[in-house]
């Protein structure tokens, strides 16, 4: 039996992962589910709600935001925000500090500053290309057969690097397959790949000015080569919550505490 008592429950819909955070009275993360996105949203939210209710009770009484690029499909929620506000409102009541959050997705990119109490100050997004996205890594992956946990241990094994000079996926891809066919080796060019991506993240970051620290959040904070590589480019340390996934999630929770 669980001690504590859930009072708000966050979703966040996204198009790689779905996630759902609980969090308490004192809006502490207190149970979350994550799972790989089915096509099928609403059968997916469904099943995340009585997981929720399994493990706390009936949620009738339990507000619930939704955030995500599907989070209008989730017909229970109480409201629906963007990630954008509910990754800045969770990653500040997590490290507990203003400043700029890289929150690099499987569909999108976005540098957030963030101001006190989690107001978002300003914002840049990558929606239009997935040059400057996770996929942009997950394609290429798959294309160069090195399982996605260790890309970028991968390449930070090599001090060479190959240049990708496109800023489209599909003419990166085909750069990518022309230097596999001159013999070059994966290292180097995921090097490269993840240079590339690091390259157009910057540019978002310094259309908007860095404001210290630099966060990062979402799926790809977990690799290493992206966190080494966006240190050395803008010079500033990079932070990382506990969870970087369920940033939205929480952030959604956090807000669906404040409508009891």
């Amino acid at each position: 039996m669980n001690r504590k008592r859930l009072a708000a429950l966050g979703l966040d819909v996204g198009s790689t992962t779905c996630k759902i955070v609980g969090v308490d009275s004192a809006g502490d993360m207190i149970w979350h589910v994550l799972e790989p996105s089915d096509p099928r949203v609403e059968a997916q939210v469904a099943h995340l709600l009585e997981e929720a209710e399994k493990a706390w009770g009936s949620l009738e009484a339990v507000p619930l935001v939704a955030t995500g690029y599907g989070r209008k499909l989730v017909k229970k929620a109480t409201r629906n925000l963007t990630e954008i506000t509910c990754h800045a409102r969770g990653i500040y009541r997590e490290l507990r500090r203003p400043g700029t959050l890289v929150d690099i997705g499987g569909q999108d990119s976005k540098v957030i500053i963030i101001g006190e109490n989690g107001r978002v100050v300003d914002f840049v997004m990558n929606d239009k290309c997935a040059a400057g996205t996770g996929r942009f890594l997950e394609n290429t992956a798959g294309r160069l057969r090195v399982p996605l946990d260790v890309l970028g241990k991968t390449a930070l094994s090599t001090n060479q690097e190959e240049k990708i000079s496109s800023t489209c996926t599909v003419f990166a891809e085909s750069e990518i397959i022309s230097l596999v066919a001159h013999g070059v080796a994966v290292e180097p060019i995921l090097r490269g790949l993840h240079r590339s991506l690091i390259t157009r993240i910057v540019a978002m970051i310094r259309s908007v000015g860095l404001v210290p620290p630099l966060m990062l959040s979402g799926g790809v904070a977990r690799n290493e080569a992206m966190r080494k590589m966006l240190e050395e480019e803008t010079g500033e340390k990079v932070h990382l919550p506990r969870y970087p996934q369920l940033m939205g999630a929480y952030g959604a929770a956090l807000i669906g505490l404040e409508q009891k």
